[in-house]
């Protein structure tokens, strides 16, 4: 018994010795924590270098674009070929994926030797042995009589400018083959397949392995994002915000970059790391210089870096009593599957002896346990460098979701990561010590690289028929300059149907005379009380006007009209606003005080006179009874003697549209236009009295409320509403009326949206084909998030949040979906505003008889102001279909209320003119 402890402390006392001799020999390998975080930092600083236009090309990770836009979602279905070259054996694969809903994939595949002479031979040769393959392969499983499309995985550095092409950026591993550097591989194997007349493949995409690992994986679990190999070679590849990625145009949503970590380094950033072995290594490669993180990690150099320092420490006498043979003086003895052999938990060292001596040596038992701690040091070191570069990459990943923690999943392949016995547990374990932020977990990639291109082909199968379909859809909202052309004039013809006494009763745009004859000249005065009726809120205004300066005070109080009064009796309707009114004056301490009152009532009205206007017809959802066809002026009157606690002098009854256009024209005489793009939409102008047949005289100028929100009533612009405008106007409260402001106007663009939205996820190319609750909810997609979505600076994530809010379960892509979808409906809307205004503008100059028109738009409206692209469009809109028109457009500052004020103080001043005449 005592033997045998003797033994075991004999033993454990020689390990220890061994163990500190290599430690001191091989000091510089050992990599402190501190020193992991730093190397860290420095692979951050260099993806960043990559990433930036103005950095890469001298950058060392090279962190190419890979035009992967997606990840596998599950729909993906049909038959699929695969090719896998970048290693030892190149292979080929048919795959088939399941049917939507099963997660299901068969593979059937075939390994094909890849010669030293076609490898570092010509690079023709090579792509025409691919293809005689490829073609043998096809004969074999009887696919020749089908058209398939193909993936290749290519484990080469290549710069890619789309998915189905790639320029090798220079060979890696054992490959040397000529003439193929700087070309691009997808047309070069094309070529090659052409000789094979009873071939037809389509190559859709050519992936990194890395990029096949991470598709594979993610196609098991749905939070893979990133992927490493760790084999022959090493690299990573991970889902990047497109907006990060300087190489490549757009912002919308994430791509793939393969990173081509290898070469991190060969600028000289890990000099301070590398030993004289690292040294020694990279002299006796094939690439000199180049990838020299590479050099430090992957499968096809431990095995040499464990030859040259266990030669040294024989040479320097510390092992194998100075003993070497010619077998530990060649080059590439000692590969890595020997290294994973000799670490092996309890075989290892009996493992070392074999290989020792395979290779020519005596080795003592205090030699083996030496020689099994280097291999230890070399591929610990190895799994620690591996695991800071994928801490930064980690770290990346969760900055720009910004989250406090990350819940992500690595798919990880590579022969050295499969068979070494110790090598997953130590680069998990460092990992999770570098990130403690993240909650990785590392799913191992069952089918490699190859099923990865096969799954890259699925999904841009299943990406290119979604396009399609979702073009189709966006195509019906893209209209055409001969179709602006076509509004243009149909807007003209109606104008002047409107503005004809025979003509007028039957026209779709209402072209309202509103009594307005003059402009503001500056020597407008006074005290104004103004009302504000034409949405949800109804206002109550003091204005005061002092002349000469220009120069207008408001005081105001805003009141909720409930929907039950909007949607009551009209005696309730005017009752709640005679009591609004009477709180505003109590609140300013003006009871008792008669005041000149301006009343902008934003619907359309036929006035006779400027203080008498009869409602046509309720819009933006108003439907009080024993309205329409009463004088809107009287009923106030009515209401207000109904209270008997005050009296108002009500001068003029305007619409909002009006009010804006002299709000402008108060502050610029030119202004001679008012156009509203709001809740709703509508337009006014200045018209010569002569062409006004509806009301006597023919000298100066009246403005015309065109109230063009009718236009297409009649059935002219059915050519260019969709099925979608269709639902919107047949689930509204006015069905078959106010048909371009249903297009035009914000109270529906978001309706539009909506309709849109179900339609793809019906077809299934939304929110995975689930309908929420809320997406069935009539009006739950206001308009201002159409403004909050197509936001230049929004991110994507910024965009899935307001989604999530509305409780639609995005992804990534969706977001890119529903943005384009807000672009379409909101783009259409302001060219047709643009084409309508473009009407009225030439019809201005052509009445005017002048070459050239200089004229000014009052606008007002939240579509206008806050929507971030639609003044833009709306203003092209008009100059390419005005040419001869310079149209300046104003922001109405409160149009509505100051503008009623104006408009009576206009009124007064004209009247006082009138009886002093």
């Amino acid at each position: 018994m005592f033997a045998v402890h003797l033994m075991a402390f004999y033993f454990s006392k020689l390990k220890e010795d061994q163990i500190k001799k290599v430690d001191r020999f091989l000091y510089h390998m050992r990599l402190s924590d501190d020193t992991l975080l730093d190397i860290m930092r420095r692979f951050r600083a260099e993806m960043e270098k990559g990433l930036a236009k103005d950095t890469n090309p001298t950058a060392a990770v090279k962190m190419l674009p890979t035009f992967v836009r997606a990840i596998p979602d599950g729909s993906e279905n049909g038959e699929f070929l695969s090719l896998d070259l970048g290693g030892s054996k190149f292979r080929v694969l048919k795959v088939q994926v399941a049917e939507e809903g099963m997660r299901h994939v068969q593979m059937e595949s075939q390994f094909y030797p890849t010669p030293n002479e076609i490898i570092r031979g010509n690079g023709t040769e090579l792509f025409e042995y691919v293809a005689d393959c490829l073609a043998d392969f096809m004969k074999t499983k009887d696919l020749k009589h089908k058209k398939l499309p193909l993936g290749l995985t290519f484990s080469f550095p290549c710069r890619q400018t789309k998915l189905e092409e790639g320029v090798l950026l220079s060979w890696t591993k054992k490959f040397k083959a000529r003439g193929v550097q700087d070309t691009d591989v997808v047309s070069r194997l094309t070529k090659a397949m052409r000789r094979h007349k009873d071939m037809d493949v389509d190559i859709l995409a050519l992936v990194n392995d890395t990029v096949g690992t991470m598709m594979t994986c993610a196609y098991d679990d749905p939070y893979c994002e990133a992927g490493v190999i760790i084999g022959t070679g090493t690299n990573a590849c991970y889902m990047e915000d497109m907006s990060n990625i300087d190489l490549v145009e757009g912002d919308e949503g994430r791509m793939c970059i393969n990173t081509e970590w290898g070469a991190f380094g060969d600028d000289g950033a890990l000099e301070d790391i590398r030993t004289e072995f690292d040294r020694e290594l990279d002299l006796g490669s094939l690439n000199p210089g180049k990838q020299m993180f590479e050099k430090m990690i992957s499968g096809l150099y431990l095995g040499e870096l464990v030859r040259l320092i266990l030669l040294k420490m024989a040479k320097a006498g510390l092992l194998f009593g100075g003993e070497k043979s010619s077998a530990l003086h060649t080059k590439g003895k000692i590969e890595t599957r020997h290294v994973a052999a000799m670490e092996k938990y309890k075989e290892g060292l009996a493992n070392t002896r074999e290989i020792l001596v395979d290779l020519g040596l005596e080795p003592s038992e205090a030699d083996c346990i030496a020689v099994q701690h280097v291999c230890t040091i070399v591929s610990f070191r190895s799994a620690n460098l591996c695991a800071a570069a994928l801490a930064a990459i980690l770290t990346r990943l969760r900055e720009n979701k910004k989250v406090e923690r990350l819940r992500t999943t690595v798919g990880v392949d590579g022969t050295l990561y499969k068979i070494h016995p110790q090598y997953p547990k130590r680069l998990h374990k460092v990992v999770r010590k570098l990130v403690p932020s993240c909650d990785v977990r590392f799913l191992l990639s069952e089918s490699g690289s190859t099923k990865g291109a096969a799954m890259v082909t699925a999904v841009a199968s299943r990406v290119q028929a979604q396009r399609k379909q979702i073009d189709k859809v966006l195509a019906l909202f893209r209209l055409t300059r001969e179709q602006l052309v076509d509004v243009q004039a149909k807007m003209r013809a109606e104008l002047e149907y409107g503005l004809k006494k025979k003509s007028h009763g039957l026209a779709t745009v209402r072209m309202l005379p509103t009594y307005v004859c003059g402009l503001p000249d500056g020597t407008e005065k006074g005290k104004f009380l103004a009302l504000d009726l034409g949405g949800t809120n109804f206002r109550v205004l003091l204005v005061k006007i002092r002349s000469g300066r220009r120069s207008v005070r408001m005081y105001n109080k805003i009141f909720a009209i409930p929907l039950e009064i909007m949607q009551g009796t009209g005696e309730e309707l005017f009752d709640h606003i005679v009591q609004c009114i009477a709180d505003f004056l109590d609140y300013m301490g003006l009871k008792g005080a008669s005041l000149p009152l301006g009343f902008t009532f934003s619907f359309p009205c036929r006035q006779m006179s400027i203080d008498k206007g009869t409602l046509i017809g309720w819009t933006k959802g108003f439907k009080a009874t024993d309205c329409e066809g009463e004088d809107v002026v009287d009923m106030l009157r009515e209401a207000i003697k109904r209270r008997n606690e005050f009296d108002l002098d009500i001068v003029a009854v305007v619409n909002d549209t009006v009010g804006t256009m002299m709000t402008c024209g108060y502050e610029d005489p030119n202004c001679e236009i008012g156009l509203i793009a709001g809740t709703g939409s509508n337009m006014c102008y200045m018209e010569d009295m002569r062409n006004i047949e509806m009301v006597e005289g023919n000298e100066g100028k009246m403005c015309i409320n065109t109230e063009w929100g009718g236009f297409g009533d009649n059935g002219c612009i059915d050519d260019i509403r969709t099925r979608y405008d269709t639902e919107v106007d047949e689930g509204s409260l006015n069905p078959g009326k106010q048909r371009y402001e249903k297009m035009t106007s914000g109270m529906y663009l978001g309706e539009i949206v909506r309709q849109i939205l179900i339609d793809l996820t019906k077809q299934g190319l939304l929110f995975r084909g689930q309908i929420s609750e809320r997406l069935r909810t009539r009006g739950i997609f206001e308009t201002k998030f159409l403004s909050q979505i197509e936001s230049d600076r929004l991110a994507l994530l910024q965009v899935r949040t307001i989604l999530q809010q509305l409780g639609l379960d995005s992804t990534c892509e969706d977001s890119i979906v529903v943005k384009e979808v807000c672009g379409a409906v909101s783009r259409r809307a302001a060219q047709l505003c643009g084409a309508g205004l473009a009407a009225i503008v030439e019809k201005r100059r052509e009445d005017q008889g002048l070459e050239h028109l200089r004229i000014t738009v009052g606008v007002d409206g939240t579509l206008y102001k806050l929507h971030p692209h639609f003044s833009r469009i709306l203003q092209e809109t008009v100059k390419e279909l005005a040419p001869r028109c310079d149209v300046t457009f104003m922001l109405s500052e409160d149009g509505s209320g100051k503008g009623a004020a104006l408009i009576t103080a206009v009124a007064k001043r004209l009247q006082q003119a009138q009886k002093e005449n």
